[in-house]
């Protein structure tokens, strides 16, 4: 079976330059979790380089597939130097090891909660995941897998959670549109939700 991780790391690199920081995380039970720090003028992107290894698989399943699957890694663009922004590499962690902890298959429009601030001081506890393709490319891998597929999280705060749980993501994100909204902003505010 194919290693995916460098084929991933060689597609990060190809859409958003070399990483200038990395950073691994291993949680008991799970496979390590790098998260990787991109630097492009004044936004950094922080993507996980670990969770597309395995696909992820239904909770319900009674033997989990080891090839076909959905396959995912998670990138997180904020603005630089307006929040300590680097301490989210524990949380995107978390986020990314969520398939093989909770057997949780991420897809777009779901939401992800840390229960913690994503970074000291930030009005963020949860992200929505986005739709991939925008910024990095799906990465192709050989039948009969799955691509990996590289889901933009975009930060909530509780109140735009909470709001979402009840109206859904496309109405969130509207609301985003409407007001517009900065959402690399890491320090941004609530988007009116009355």
């Amino acid at each position: 079976m194919v290693d995916v991780l460098p084929l991933v790391e060689a597609r990060l690199s190809t859409a958003l330059g070399e990483p200038d920081a990395r950073a691994a995380v291993t949680f008991l039970g799970t496979d390590r979790i790098e998260v990787l720090r991109f630097r492009e003028g004044d936004l950094l992107r922080y993507a996980t380089l670990g969770m597309s290894a395995h696909p992820m698989t239904d909770p319900t399943a009674m033997l989990a597939d080891p090839v076909k699957g959905p396959r995912a890694e998670l990138v997180l663009s904020v603005r630089a130097g307006l929040a300590e922004t680097d301490k989210v590499l524990r949380p995107l962690a978390v986020l990314a090891a969520s398939p093989q902890v909770e057997g949780l298959i991420v897809t777009p429009g779901a939401s992800l909660d840390t229960g913690d601030p994503l970074w000291p001081g930030a009005p963020f506890t949860s992200v929505l995941v986005g739709e991939p393709g925008g910024l990095v490319e799906d990465l192709e891998l050989d039948d009969p897998m799955d691509p990996v597929r590289f889901l933009p999280l975009l930060p909530m705060t509780p109140n735009e959670a909470a709001w979402k749980r009840v109206h859904g993501a496309q109405a969130l994100q509207e609301r985003w549109l409407a007001a517009g909204t900065d959402l690399r902003d890491p320090a941004r505010r609530s988007v009116p939700l009355d």
